[in-house]
């Protein structure tokens, strides 16, 4: 079976992308796999510092770690949008496969210090863990906004800068990157969410020398992503729209069964329509 850095390696040599997807439960992260293994893919179960917290880090690690066994299939677990230091070498040291280290609204210099010594501490682990850094915010919220987030800007000005990336990236030694190009976190209400920045993408992944990361995909288009994928992305996070059906799908399946009391009856509803969303993304991120 790869690792994570040679399905990310692979994924970058075929202008294919993995697919990370959040989780905040046991049948979200089944419909995750079930996705995966229907699709033929690797995959990325992913969890925020709020997921980790009601999950649990210890819990998370063996869940993931009993699918991959079962199935024998490359299933990863990530601490997605750590905080701090301790964070990231919380989930490092109960045995997460990788960590993201988002310094994204701090100074240029604390991002990159803190960063570098996330790499350092995930380089003497004993086990190769895949390290990312962020630069340039995209805000937070996973949630169906009205309008773009306070404090996201995605005019040229405020996106990443090639030179930037560069610099960032020499500094810190980190294995992927997570840029602004015009992602935002959440996705707005009636409508898909603005443009990639792809020509962007294709010159922060030229002068940066690693594969870069798209975070907050959820209401981009297929082409968009495609496009984005062909220039240098090759991993795409979605979280939102995995809120949106799973929360859709609860809501028909306690409609439809509205006598039942048993959760894994009319939790089989919400499931699917996760596994349903999955599966179209990561059709798009494989084509």
């Amino acid at each position: 079976m790869q690792s994570l850095r040679e399905c990310i390696e692979d994924a970058a040599q075929n202008k294919r992308a993995l697919g990370h997807f959040n989780f905040s439960n046991l049948e979200t992260l089944r419909a995750i796999v079930d996705a995966a293994r229907a699709v033929g893919v690797p995959i990325i179960a992913g969890l925020s510092e709020g997921e980790r917290g009601f999950v649990g880090l210890a819990q998370a690690v063996a869940l993931v770690r009993s699918f991959r066994e079962e199935y024998e299939h490359p299933i990863f677990l990530n601490a997605d949008h750590s905080y701090s230091f301790d964070a990231v070498k919380e989930a490092i040291d109960v045995g997460f496969d990788s960590v993201i280290f988002d310094g994204a609204e701090l100074s240029f210099e604390e991002n990159t210090a803190t960063a570098k010594k996330c790499v350092a501490y995930a380089r003497e682990c004993g086990r190769d863990i895949i390290v990312e850094g962020e630069l340039g915010f995209i805000g937070k919220a996973s949630q169906v906004l009205k309008k773009i987030p306070d404090g996201v800007k995605i005019s040229a000005e405020f996106l990443t800068k090639p030179e930037d990336a560069a610099r960032f990236v020499k500094a810190t030694g980190i294995d992927i990157f997570a840029p602004a190009v015009g992602n935002m976190h959440g996705m707005l209400t009636g409508g898909v969410d603005p443009a990639i920045d792809t020509l962007r993408v294709r010159a922060i992944r030229e002068v940066a020398g690693v594969s870069l990361v798209l975070h907050g995909a959820s209401g981009n288009s297929a082409e968009d992503i495609r496009t984005a994928i062909e220039a240098g992305i090759a991993v795409v996070h979605i979280n939102t729209e995995l809120r949106v059906a799973y929360k859709a799908g609860l809501m028909r399946g306690l409609q439809e069964n509205q006598d039942e009391i048993a959760p894994y009856k009319y939790l089989k509803e919400p499931s699917r329509a996760v596994q349903k969303v999955v599966e179209e993304k990561l059709q798009i991120f494989n084509t």
